[in-house]
C-alpha cells in the first residue's frame, strides 16, 4: 500500500481559508514537518543498514525520463535471506548484480513501491555487500509517487527534482537510516543542478556530447544528502553577510530572490545563536516547482516553493526548513518512537524564531494553536508511535504538535538558560548519530541537575492532558495590610505532577506564583497589597492542558482533516462538535461554510458565514474571509452589486491574512468563476 498522505492542517489553522486553497495549504504544511521522519511504517527490526550510494543519473525533462545505475552498500543485520528496498514505481528495474557481478532475481511489488530478493544463500549478520540497480522509467507528476498525491520526483521543466523521500534511488529506513552519497547527475546544458556536498565540479560541471552537463556531489559524512534539484536557474547569485549562501530560482522569480535570501540569512543567523553552527554551514536556497511539496530540506539545502517565495510569506516556513539542517540532518531519530525529538523540535524551533522576531504576543498565539494540534489525536504515547502509519493524523500530530509541546514544557520546567544549555548539549553529543528518547533523557538530566523521570513518565509515555479548576477565597487582612488569598487547584488527572504558573491580577501590580499541582487538588496561599481582580491558571500557556476553547480548535482540525480525505459528513460533525462547544465560535461557522460552498449548497453556506461574522471573530481572519467568500456565493448566483460590496467590506477590516485584501481587490475587477479545482 502506497503511504497514506496526512494533510497536515494545524501550520496554516490561521490563515487555511477558502476550500480550494485549504487543500494547496494543507499539502504545503506536510513536507516540511514530516520529512524529518520515515515516510512508512518501518519493520520493528531493521533487516539492514544502508552505509552507502555511487549512483549515476541522467536527466530529460523534455522526455520526463530517469535512467540510473546505483551501488548500494549495505550491511546485513541480521542472517539476511530475503532483503527488500523502495523504488519510485514510476521506475523499471533492468539488472540487479551484487558484489560479484552475479545478476540478481528481484520481484517489484507496485502495492508498496518495493523491490525484493529471496537469497539461495544467505547474507551472514554483520557482512557488508554492495548491490548495483540499473534502472529506468517516466517520473511525472504524482501517480507513482510513494506517498499518494505528492509529487516527490518528477523530471520536468523548467524544474526536476528528485527529493529523497521520492525514491528516485532503491532505498531504505528513510530518515532514520543514515549514509553517504556520491552521485553524479547529467542534464541538458542549460539547466544547473543542486545536491548535497557539491565538489568543484559542481560549479563549472564537466561539458559533454550533446549540450549534456554533469554535476558531481560527494557527501562523505553519514547523513541524508539524497536529493537533486535540477533546472533552468539563473547564475547562483550570492549575498554579502553569508558568503556560503547560495540562491538558485527561475527568471520567473529573479524579484523575489534577495528577499527570500534575506528571510534565510536572518533565521539562519539566529538559529546558529541559538544552538551553535550546524555540521555544514553551507546553504543553497532553491525554488521548487508549485505542484510539488511547498518545502523541503536536505544537507545544505532549504528549498521553498517559487510561489511561496514570491509571495514573500513563507517566514515561518522557510524558519522550519532550515531548523531540520539541526533537527533532522545535524541529529536523526534512531527508530520512529523517536521521531518526535526532531520533529518536535524543528517546530518548536520555528516557534523560538518567531518569538525572537515577532514577539511574545505571536509566540503564544502559535503555541496555543500547537497545543490544539497536540490534543487533536492525543491516544498513543509519543514513544510508541511507530507502530503507527507515520503520515497518519495521528502520527503526525503527535510527534509534530506534541513533540513541540514536550520541549516547550521543558523549557518551563528548566528555564530559558538551562533549556538552550540542554539543546546544545544534545547536538553536541550526537551530531551526525541517530539519537533516542533515553539519549534525550539523559542529557536533559545531566544538564539540568533535575529528576525528570516524572516528566518524561507523563508526558512521553502517557496520553492525555489535565484540565485545571481554580477555587479560591479573598480575605482582607487588618491594619490595611492587603489581602489574602486561600485556593487551590484542582485536575482530573490523579498521577499528573507539573508546575503551573498562577497569575494575580490586582488593583495594584500583578503577582505571580509557581504552583506544584500534585494530585487531583493542590493549595496555596497567596498574600498581595492591591485587592485580587482575576486569577488565572497558566496564562501563557506554558503546559499542555485541556480547555473549552482548545475542544472547539481540536474538533476543528479533526474536520479539517476529514475534509482533506474526502469525507465531508464525518467534517459536517467535527465541526459541529466544535459548535456544540462554542455556539459563537466564528472558526466553526466557517469551516461549515466551506463545506456548503464545496456542495454547491450556497444558500447554506452563506448562512454559515453569516454566522462567522456574528461570532466572536476568532480567529481575526474569519472575518475578512468571509466577505469575501460571501462575495463570491452573490457572484455565483448572479447578484454583482452585493458581491462588490462584499468585497469592500473585506477591504476595509485591512486584514490580508494569506492575502485576503489582495483577493477581494481582485475579485472586485473581475467576477468569481467556480472552476473544476474549487471542489
Amino acid at each position: 500500500m502506497k503511504r497514506r498522505l496526512y494533510h497536515h492542517v494545524l501550520r496554516n489553522l490561521a490563515c487555511m481559508v477558502s476550500l480550494s486553497r485549504f487543500f494547496r495549504a494543507a499539502l504545503a504544511a506536510l513536507f516540511p514537518l514530516s520529512l524529518a521522519v520515515s515516510a512508512w511504517a518501518a519493520p520493528v527490526r531493521p533487516q539492514l543498514d544502508i552505509t552507502g550510494y555511487v549512483i549515476h543519473a541522467d536527466l530529460d525533462p523534455a522526455t520526463h525520463h530517469l535512467s540510473a545505475t546505483a551501488a548500494v552498500t549495505f550491511t546485513a543485520l541480521e542472517d539476511l535471506t530475503a532483503p527488500s528496498f523502495e523504488l519510485n514505481n514510476g521506475l523499471k528495474i533492468t539488472k540487479v548484480t551484487d558484489a560479484t557481478n552475479t545478476p540478481l532475481d528481484s520481484e517489484r511489488l507496485a502495492t508498496d513501491s518495493t523491490v525484493h530478493f529471496n537469497l539461495a544463500t544467505p547474507i551472514p549478520k554483520g557482512t557488508s555487500t554492495t548491490y548495483t540497480f540499473v534502472y529506468a522509467g517516466t517520473l511525472e507528476g504524482s501517480d507513482t509517487s510513494p506517498v499518494s498525491g505528492i509529487k516527490l520526483a518528477s523530471v520536468d521543466d523548467p524544474i526536476s527534482i528528485l527529493l529523497y523521500p521520492g525514491a528516485w534511488f532503491p532505498m531504505d529506513g528513510l530518515f532514520t537510516d543514515r549514509f553517504t552519497a556520491e552521485m553524479h547527475i547529467t542534464v541538458p546544458g542549460d539547466e544547473r543542478v543542486v545536491g548535497s556536498g557539491s565538489s568543484a565540479k559542481a560549479a563549472a560541471p564537466q561539458s559533454l556530447p550533446g549540450n549534456r552537463a554533469q554535476y558531481d556531489f560527494n557527501w562523505t559524512k553519514p547523513g541524508f544528502p539524497g536529493t537533486i534539484i535540477a533546472g533552468q536557474f539563473l547564475d547562483p547569485a550570492t549575498f554579502t553577510g553569508l558568503g556560503n549562501m547560495r540562491v538558485f530560482v527561475t527568471a520567473k522569480h529573479k524579484d523575489a530572490a534577495t528577499d527570500f535570501a534575506r528571510t534565510a540569512e536572518r533565521v539562519f543567523l539566529d538559529m546558529s545563536g541559538t544552538f551553535g553552527a550546524p555540521d555544514s554551514g553551507n546553504i543553497n536556497l532553491v525554488e521548487l516547482p508549485d505542484d510539488a511539496v511547498s518545502a523541503t530540506w536536505a544537507p545544505e539545502i532549504v528549498a521553498i516553493g517559487g510561489a511561496r517565495i514570491a509571495a514573500r510569506n513563507a517566514q515561518r516556513l522557510i524558519s522550519n526548513t532550515i531548523a531540520h539542517l539541526w533537527w533532522g540532518n545535524d541529529i536523526s531519530p534512531a527508530t520512529m518512537n523517536d521521531a518526535w525529538i526532531t520533529n518536535g523540535m524543528s517546530r518548536y524551533a520555528e516557534l523560538m524564531y518567531l518569538e525572537d522576531t515577532a514577539g511574545k504576543a505571536a509566540f503564544q498565539a502559535a503555541i496555543y494553536d500547537v497545543s490544539a494540534g497536540a490534543l487533536a489525536y492525543d491516544t498513543e504515547p509519543l514513544t510508541t508511535l511507530g507502530r503507527l502509519d507515520p503520515f497518519s493524523p495521528q502520527f503526525q500530530s503527535m510527534t509534530l504538535e506534541k513533540g513541540a509541546m514536550v520541549f516547550h514544557m521543558l523549557r518551563w520546567e528548566m528555564g530559558d538558560d538551562v533549556f538552550l544549555k540542554f539543546l546544545r548539549g544534545l547536538l553536541s553529543q550526537y551530531t551526525d548519530k541517530p539519537v533516542r528518547t533515553s539519549d534525550l533523557e539523559k542529557v536533559a538530566e545531566a544538564q539540568s541537575n533535575l529528576q525528570l523521570l516524572p516528566f518524561f513518565s507523563q508526558w512521553l509515555d502517557g496520553t492525555g492532558a489535565p484540565a485545571f479548576t481554580n477555587k479560591y477565597t479573598v480575605f482582607r487582612l487588618g491594619d490595611n495590610k492587603g489581602f489574602r488569598t486561600i485556593g487551590s487547584i484542582s485536575q482530573d488527572l490523579d498521577l499528573f505532577r507539573m508546575p503551573v504558573e498562577l497569575r494575580i491580577e490586582t488593583d495594584g501590580k500583578t503577582e505571580i506564583r509557581r504552583v506544584d499541582v500534585v494530585g487531583t487538588n493542590s493549595p496555596y496561599s497567596v498574600e498581595t497589597f492591591g485587592r485580587p481582580r482575576t486569577i488565572s491558571i497558566d496564562p501563557e500557556n506554558w503546559v499542555l492542558k485541556s480547555t473549552p476553547d482548545l475542544a472547539v480548535r481540536v474538533a476543528v482540525l479533526r474536520g479539517q482533516e476529514q475534509v482533506a480525505q474526502g469525507d465531508l459528513t464525518d467534517a459536517l460533525i467535527e465541526y459541529q462538535k466544535a459548535l456544540d462547544a462554542n455556539k459563537n465560535s466564528s472558526l466553526a461557522s466557517y469551516r461549515i461554510g466551506e463545506v456548503f460552498f464545496m456542495q454547491r449548497n450556497y444558500q447554506s453556506a452563506a448562512n454559515s458565514f453569516r454566522d462567522a461574522l456574528r461570532g466572536d471573530l476568532d480567529p481575526k481572519w474569519t472575518e475578512v474571509w468571509s466577505h469575501v467568500e460571501l462575495g463570491r456565493i452573490f457572484d455565483v448566483t448572479g447578484q454583482r452589486d452585493r458581491a462588490v460590496n462584499e468585497y469592500r467590506l473585506a477591504i476595509q477590516t485591512n486584514d490580508n491574512t494569506q492575502g485576503a485584501i489582495n483577493e477581494a481587490r481582485a475579485l472586485m475587477q473581475k467576477p468569481y468563476k467556480p472552476t473544476s479545482n474549487d471542489n
